[in-house]
């Protein structure tokens, strides 16, 4: 069975709270801390006025964890409660793709970069025409139960594939799950949140959260995370969930 493109849904902007290109439409000079409020704002009052329901894209049920609950401005403009998308949305031509975390307990605005989009998108055109001839994925060597590297020269590739970091300058290592999905591998991130923060995480958590605590972005394209012996490791044996 031929294996179709991975349709990524999602965004792409600078969390440096600094000025958009001059290009870019008026809307998109405001400053995004203050877009993610207003966006915030509206989502509060939503689940307010809704016995708390949120106002959310239905996706399937296996949809990852940071690209599963998508912000559904319609739903915010039907009830008034914001009176135009954000020019920094995706669906208003812009770079982000809004989404909330912590759905169950405290519903939180976050984002997606498209960038990281854009990058996965290239190297899953190169994955896809592979298997078009040979079915299976190019694995690499094992990096964890569950996770491969991609054996980048069988995909023409001139080195391994890695993405930029929305995080930081750090290039970030781009893997291949069992089941035939890209992966980013946060790790590097990860353990720089570790040895910076307070934190309780012990082996058996999904620690991605450390990430989103003083940052916009969500690390999409992500399976679970844990700590062990103080690092991180994949732990794609933990059930994804708030």
């Amino acid at each position: 069975m031929v294996h179709k493109l991975i349709v990524f849904t999602f965004s792409l902007i600078l969390l440096t709270g600094c000025m958009y290109p001059s290009e870019n439409l008026s809307q998109n000079q405001i400053s995004n801390d203050t877009q993610l409020q207003l966006v915030q704002n509206a989502i509060d009052l939503y689940a307010e006025q809704n016995d708390g329901i949120l106002p959310i894209v239905t996706k399937e049920s296996d949809t990852p964890l940071y690209q599963k609950y998508l912000i559904d401005f319609s739903l915010l403009k039907q009830q008034g409660l914001i009176q135009a998308i954000p020019g920094t949305a995706f669906e208003n031509g812009g770079s982000y793709q809004y989404v909330l975390v912590d759905v169950e307990e405290n519903p939180t605005v976050k984002v997606i970069d498209l960038h990281l989009t854009d990058e996965l998108r290239t190297i899953q055109q190169r994955l896809t025409i592979y298997r078009d001839e040979h079915t299976y994925p190019p694995f690499g060597d094992k990096v964890e139960d569950g996770v491969y590297e991609l054996d980048y020269e069988e995909l023409n590739l001139d080195a391994a594939p890695s993405v930029n970091s929305p995080y930081s300058e750090n290039r970030l290592p781009v893997y291949i799950s069992t089941d035939g999905n890209l992966l980013i591998d946060y790790r590097m991130e990860l353990y720089q949140a570790l040895q910076e923060k307070n934190h309780t995480y012990k082996n058996g958590d999904d620690i991605r959260a450390i990430l989103i605590e003083d940052h916009p972005v969500v690390p999409a394209y992500s399976i679970p995370y844990t700590v062990k012996d103080n690092e991180p490791v994949f732990a794609p044996e933990i059930e994804e969930g708030w």
